[in-house]
């Protein structure tokens, strides 16, 4: 939302809510400098009607009465506007408590804070550590990528985005035009789901492979959003957890442990290397190759074989 905009909408809304009686339009064009500057009767009405609109969207009660001169008045009364009391109990503070940890490296950190502050002041408890039964284990969600941020107010302002990806068998990113879903944290790496109009299907994205700026584009969403979009599950089928099958593969002993956290089955080979065996699924060859000269694939052939031929691309890069 534009500066100007938000500015006119809370100069409204301060209007509406500290009357005692019903304004006119006329007397709200004459309280807010942006409705004077607006030109026209037509321009200011049009302008005018979106903001109303726009504020009872956001959830503002404005209402609409007949005053003494017979011109409609507007007011927002206060009683009809006021939150209820805010109750929380253990889990839902330490679940606040958890999501405010996302923007500790992130520009909104304060206002995270201070949100926390405020809810507190509202009632939530003095003794419930969002963080723990005792502190001792402090989480957190780490947020490094750039991307983050503009993906994140992309995705609940439904703007369509651009930016350039790097796929992990590509030695160049690719720009990708996608309608961004929802952001998800999953085993200390985030993801964007989301529709991608080049490919026409839905795809998800691992933001560390995001290069440069993320851009926004005009124009509205062409596809409904899902009311479940599954980002764990889809990444988890990349990295193999729904696999049926087994794979063996040889790993240095100093190296790949988030592989060993998967095996079912560790065999110490010497010279510095050890045999697993590891679930075998959908995507584990495009995951095997972020490992580099760690890994070595034995069995089966057709994933020995894709992963040397997404080494090959890369190395021809």
């Amino acid at each position: 939302m534009a500066i100007a905009k938000a500015e006119r909408l809370m100069n409204l809304a301060l209007c509406l809510l500290g009357t005692r009686r019903p304004l006119s339009k006329r007397e709200l064009r004459e309280s807010i400098e942006a409705y004077l500057e607006a030109g026209s009767d037509d321009s200011f009405n049009r302008m005018f009607e979106r903001d109303k609109d726009d504020l009872r969207e956001l959830g503002l009660v404005i209402e609409t009465v007949e005053n003494l001169d017979g011109d409609t008045g507007y007011l927002a009364r206060r009683d009809s506007n006021r939150l209820p009391p805010i109750t929380l109990d253990a889990e839902e503070a330490a679940a606040l408590g958890l999501a405010a940890k996302v923007w500790q490296q992130a520009r909104l950190a304060g206002a995270a804070s201070g949100a926390l502050q405020k809810l507190r002041a509202a009632g939530l408890p003095e003794d419930v550590d969002p963080y723990g039964a005792h502190g001792a284990l402090e989480p957190r969600i780490p947020v490094h990528e750039a991307a983050f941020e503009p993906l994140m107010l992309a995705c609940r302002d439904r703007r369509p985005v651009v930016f350039d990806y790097r796929k992990a068998n590509a030695a160049q990113p690719e720009s990708r035009h996608v309608e961004p879903w929802a952001l998800e944290c999953w085993r200390g790496h985030w993801y964007l789901a989301g529709w991608d109009r080049d490919r026409g299907a839905e795809r998800v994205f691992r933001l560390s492979r995001i290069t440069g700026k993320v851009r926004s584009r005009g124009g509205r969403f062409t596809v409904p959003v899902p009311d479940v979009v599954t980002v764990r599950e889809t990444v988890a089928s990349w990295a193999g957890e729904t696999a049926d099958r087994s794979a063996r593969i040889r790993l240095r002993s100093d190296a790949g442990y988030p592989l060993r956290a998967k095996a079912t089955a560790v065999r110490e080979l010497g010279d510095g290397w050890d045999e697993l065996e590891i679930p075998y699924g959908h995507g584990l060859d495009a995951w095997l190759v972020e490992f580099g000269p760690d890994v070595v694939v034995l069995e089966p052939a057709e994933l020995r074989a894709d992963v040397v031929d997404r080494l090959r691309a890369v190395a021809k890069g």
